[in-house]
């Protein structure tokens, strides 16, 4: 099977803290980075969740409307008391 080159630029900290677990594992950063690409291939998109850290502004003001207890509805003691309040014109 053919090779090619793939060079790649990364914060050198983050190298030597990988490098160190990798040999630890008893692989090489080149074994460890195909093994990325073909779970890649495998599952055909990033092997892992990528996803923000923080919420976005919908999120941030429903929490301030919880810690605030504006905005919310309930308890219900009933489906049918949760159905009439979402039906409801506010």
């Amino acid at each position: 099977m053919a090779t090619t080159n793939l060079n790649v630029r990364v914060d050198e900290n983050l190298k030597k803290a990988a490098d160190t677990l990798l040999n630890e594992l008893g692989l090489n950063m080149s074994t460890a980075i195909n093994i990325y690409l073909k779970q890649i291939v495998r599952e055909n998109g990033i092997p892992f969740e990528i996803k923000l850290d923080k919420p976005n502004a919908e999120t941030l003001q429903a929490m301030q409307d919880v810690r605030e207890g504006k905005n919310l509805h309930g308890p219900f003691n009933s489906l049918s008391e949760l159905m009439e309040d979402l039906n409801a014109d506010d």
